[in-house]
């Protein structure tokens, strides 16, 4: 049987591309922990900590440094606890907090903290898209120049003609993410798409229209076709970091625990070749079923969600998979105003990957950070009206691994 267990403090860095430049990953790590310290309302003992799990996904590329585990708990001061680095590519925060749940909820451990870090911007956009690729399959994929661009723009284009969608159509989840982020402090780009087209059009000397107009035109450019630059999350660093508790120990340190309802973890085939379908993905559809089982929950109790749109498709399959919308109806939905903040389901209150930022072992638990947030009425004005039910859907590489988180209020 597993112990009840809440979330009691949650802190993260703003994730930015150049703002970390003089910091670096265990130093961003500390700003995220101590963060988490001080939201917890009742004030928390650091020696209550019994252990550390840390997503990471690429350390010794991007910091020439291996061994994270014992490292992120020097840092924190937290030696001699249990601690180690938890990889799933992009999914590695989301291994690190579901690590840390079974640690409580076996009774193992009464009180742990959950984090994760990336720090991307020593190397240069050639050498992040390197680093990146050891997450697919080096046998299969990499010799032949697969990039995650590349495959991402396959799952688009396959998705556009299954479904009969337009590219101009997906361009409804990038504006509205800006949008959201624009609302949120911690976000890499506080700005609207339209706040973006309006700097370039004085800065060039053009005038557009609407979003959709300078979207389509060649400050927009090709990423790998037909996903264009603002369909792609961008490098990033930062650090995130949750505390987890026993449930019967939650009133100790908050009025206002959140508890984790379910979770789920699920893997697939690494190559993308090897799947039946490019236009859903496998193991978010059975991560999700596992949390939704342990949550006892169906998609339509879910007030919000933080789904894993490294690139603007991937939201749209991700609400699909989740079964928040039906197959082929995930970008309709956000063309319809369904999935912004003050629709029927929101998604990705915080900018999501896309605006908000991307460093990739931070991800899962910065989710995870904006569910708490919303569902303690603390995400000023991105703020879900009612939220109670909130969901986190962390995607590893081209969908190969992925966590599922569900925390209730």
């Amino acid at each position: 049987m597993l112990g009840k267990v809440a979330v009691v403090g949650a802190g993260m860095t703003r994730f930015h591309h150049s703002l970390h430049k003089n910091k670096n990953g265990r130093e961003l790590f500390v700003e995220a922990v101590l963060e988490a310290y001080s939201s917890v309302d009742k004030g928390i003992d650091p020696s209550e900590i019994g252990a550390v799990f840390t997503g990471y996904f690429a350390p010794t590329f991007f910091e020439h440094q291996a061994h994270v585990g014992p490292l992120a708990a020097d840092w924190v001061n937290l030696t001699p606890k249990m601690g180690w680095r938890t990889e799933s590519a992009c999914a590695s925060a989301s291994a690190a907090f579901i690590t840390g749940y079974m640690a409580v909820a076996s009774g193992l451990r009464d009180v742990v903290i959950v984090g994760g870090i990336e720090k991307m911007s020593n190397l240069t956009t050639e050498e992040v898209t390197d680093a990146l690729s050891v997450a697919a399959d080096n046998e299969y994929e990499l010799p032949a120049g697969v990039t995650f661009p590349g495959q991402f723009a396959t799952m688009a284009n396959a998705y556009f003609k299954r479904y009969n969608v337009t590219w101009e159509q997906l361009q409804a989840i990038p504006i509205k993410n800006h949008r959201n982020g624009a609302l949120n402090p911690k976000a890499q780009f506080q700005e609207t798409i339209m706040d973006r087209a309006v700097k370039v059009g004085k800065k060039l000397g053009v005038k557009f229209k609407d979003e959709l107009d300078f979207l389509k035109s060649e400050y927009n450019r090709v990423i790998a076709w037909p996903l264009r630059l603002f369909d792609c999350s961008p490098i990033s660093d930062g650090a995130s970091a949750a505390i987890l508790v026993r449930g019967e120990l939650a009133k100790k340190y908050t009025d206002t625990p959140v508890y984790v309802s379910g979770v789920g973890f699920a893997t697939d085939s690494l190559s993308l070749h090897d799947r039946q379908t490019y236009t859903s993905f496998k193991s978010t559809m059975e991560a999700s079923k596992q949390a939704y089982r342990q949550a006892n929950v169906k998609p339509k109790d879910v007030d919000v969600a933080e789904v894993h749109d490294c690139f603007s498709i991937a939201e749209a399959i991700a609400t699909e998979d989740l079964g928040f919308f039906k197959k082929g109806e995930g970008v309709k939905a956000a063309q319809k105003g369904i999935t912004s903040i003050k629709g029927d389901k929101p998604i990705n209150p915080s900018g999501g990957l896309k605006c908000k930022g991307h460093p990739v072992g931070a991800t899962g638990i910065a989710m995870v950070y904006e569910i708490w947030k919303q569902l303690r009425g603390e995400s000023g004005k991105r703020q879900v009206e009612n939220a109670e039910t909130g969901l986190i859907q962390n995607l590893g590489g081209s969908g190969a691994s992925c966590g599922v988180i569900i925390l209730r209020r």
